[in-house]
This record gives structure tokens, C-alpha cells and sequence, in this order.
């Protein structure tokens, strides 16, 4: 079986916890070279997987040996990488928000079909178990008509998290561009959008700074969404959880409600018009805390999509589609008027 030499770009947190683990146990793929400003952080993974180490992205991109790599760097960078990746003839995974303007998207969906190569958003909650059970269920009718829908991601923040703890890119609106609406907020988008099927239309939006002080990015955010059917719903995105993580998404339906994520012991609960419940015990969510990074799905999805020459879940007209829904409720919160998602 053909192996895929995978380069990871950016040595941070994502990387080490999901990209080099997930690549690692991967068949289908060996990590043949790491890239960090950071020497130092790329010696690290270079010793541990046996990969060869670059500073700089371009010159990782120059070897012909690479067939796809992972940007795992800052927001910003996140297009003008993927660009020059897939103009390099590589195959790319690339972190979300996927880009930080509309303009930048489609860059990179052009480079991508351009260069006949794959382009894949690391949108990890197409693939919990709990979710695609319940966009099954929805397909088949057991919730009937969609009414409306709550959705939540939130925790304490990624100082906790990220490899630079409280010096964190997170925090700076120069490399991050976008706070928790963009680490947390697109998540859920793009969960909702694949959940219900259909397109957000509308979009209404308070987005502060309220608990992260020297932070100059939300960590804080309230949306209303309608959809192009009409179905209406919140959601939230916040760095201020200081408890548990919050991962939920309740749809409210015609017959049934979904509670995803809402119980600690079973992953999805669906509480039916005639009364029947039903618990469906499908393994824990993802999550930052410690023990909870486990295979996202994501990798594995991604390296399948190249072996076998096939169009990715999440390609990059999809990641397009969840950023927009996100500056538009940047646009609400600023003009403080709703706001249609072109």
C-alpha cells in the first residue's frame, strides 16, 4: 500500500495533540518532515517521528518528495500557505478558519482545482459519532420538520491549550485575526449547516471582549441564525466557560428533540413527541481536557480522500461556506443591523 509523505507546517498544539498522532497511526501515511519558526519545537517531533526539519514552509514545500501537508500555523497564515502549497503540486489540510476574508477562500478553492490537487478544512464534528447519527435520523424523518436549534462550544480558553500558554497567537488580532467565533464559532457552523442540510441566510450577532484581558479578539459571542427554509436558532462561542467544556447542540423538531452532546454518559439523546426516549451511548466528543484527544476522524478521512482520488467531506468550498456565516456575525456585531450571508 502506498504511503503518503505527509509535511506538517507549524509545530503548535493542533499538531502535536491530533495532526502527528493521527498521521503516525495512519497506514496510509508517514510524517516525513516538520516546520516551526521554532527550531527548537521542530527538533522535538523531528526526534519523534524521524522527519526531517525546516524553518521555513517554502522550502518544506520545494521538496518533490512531499505529497501533502498539514498548516497547522496562526489564522493568518492559513491562505497564503495552503496557496503556495497547492501550487507546489501538494495535497493540503488545512486548520479552520480556514482563511480570514471571503477573497482568501476562494483563493485557495481556485488554487485547488487549478492544481488538481485536494483541499480539506479540519472541521472535526462532521465525524463524532453522536453527530452523524443524528443527521441520519433527521434525514430519515424521525424529527420531522426542523423548528429551531441551540448550539454551544465553550471553554476556558486556549491559554490553556495552546503552546504558548498566555502568549498565545489566540489573542492577537494580527495573526489570529478572529477569536473563540473562529476557533469555536466555525466549528459549530459548520456542524449546524451539515446537520439541517441547508444554508444560513441571516445572521444576528453580540460579539465582545469581555474575559480575556490584553486580548484584542472576541472570547465571547452570541448568534441568531435562520436558515433559507426558515429554521431559527443560537448560537454561542466563548473562551469564559471556566467548568466543563460545553459541546452541545439541541434540534427541536416536529417529532423529536436531539440533545447532542448534552448528557455526560450518552452522546445523544432523542426525546420523542409520543413520549419514547431513546439514549444512545456512542463514545465521548473530542475535547481539550486531558485524556480527550483520541482519532478525530479527520486525518484518516483526509488521507483516504487522496489514496482513493475522492472529493473530501469538507472540502474547501464547504470551509468557504461555514467562514462566511462567521464574518458575517462580525459585521452584525459591528454595524449592530442582521445581516444576509452572500
Amino acid at each position: 500500500m502506498k504511503q503518503l509523505k505527509m509535511g506538517i507546517i507549524g509545530c503548535g498544539s493542533i499538531a502535536k495533540h491530533r495532526h502527528m498522532p493521527e498521521y503516525h497511526a495512519s497506514s496510509g501515511a508517514v510524517i516525513a518532515a516538520v516546520c516551526d519558526i521554532y527550531e527548537e519545537r521542530a527538533n522535538v517531533f523531528a526526534g519523534l517521528y524521524g522527519a526531517k526539519v525546516y524553518t521555513d514552509y517554502k522550502e518544506l514545500l520545494a521538496n518533490s518528495n512531499i505529497d501533502a501537508v498539514s498548516v497547522c500555523t496562526p489564522n493568518y497564515l492559513h491562505a497564503p500557505i495552503s496557496v503556495a502549497a497547492l501550487n507546489a503540486g501538494k495535497h493540503v489540510l488545512c486548520e479552520k478558519p480556514m482563511a480570514t476574508s471571503k477573497e482568501e477562500a476562494l483563493k485557495m478553492i481556485k488554487a485547488a482545482r487549478k492544481n488538481g490537487k485536494k483541499l480539506m478544512i479540519a472541521h472535526n464534528q462532521r465525524f463524532v459519532p453522536s453527530h452523524k447519527k443524528a443527521k441520519e435520523l433527521i434525514e430519515k424523518g424521525k424529527a420531522g420538520k426542523i423548528y429551531s436549534f441551540r448550539s454551544a462550544f465553550g471553554h476556558g480558553g486556549p491559554e490553556g491549550w495552546s503552546a504558548d500558554g498566555r502568549d498565545s497567537w489566540f489573542f492577537k488580532k494580527g495573526q489570529a485575526f478572529i477569536g473563540a467565533m473562529g476557533d469555536l464559532g466555525v466549528h459549530k457552523t459548520d456542524l449546524l449547516r451539515y446537520l439541517l442540510g441547508e444554508e444560513f441566510t441571516e445572521v444576528g450577532a453580540f460579539v465582545e471582549t469581555s474575559a480575556k484581558k490584553g486580548a484584542d479578539v472576541d472570547d465571547t459571542a452570541v448568534c441568531v441564525l435562520k436558515t433559507e427554509s426558515g429554521v431559527i436558532g443560537t448560537l454561542a462561542a466563548s473562551w469564559s466557560y471556566v467548568s466543563k467544556e460545553d459541546n452541545s447542540t439541541i434540534i427541536y423538531g416536529e417529532k423529536a428533540i436531539l440533545r447532542l452532546e448534552d448528557d455526560p454518559l450518552y452522546s445523544l439523546i432523542v426525546q420523542y413527541a409520543n413520549g419514547e426516549t431513546v439514549k444512545y451511548e456512542l463514545g465521548g466528543i473530542q475535547t481539550n481536557e486531558e485524556g480527550g484527544q483520541k482519532n478525530s476522524g479527520v486525518i484518516d478521512h483526509f488521507v483516504e480522500s487522496i489514496l482513493n482520488d475522492q472529493e473530501p467531506a469538507i472540502p474547501g468550498s464547504e470551509g468557504m461556506k461555514s467562514l462566511q456565516v462567521i464574518l458575517a456575525a462580525l459585521e452584525s456585531s459591528e454595524t449592530k443591523q442582521i445581516v444576509r450571508v452572500n
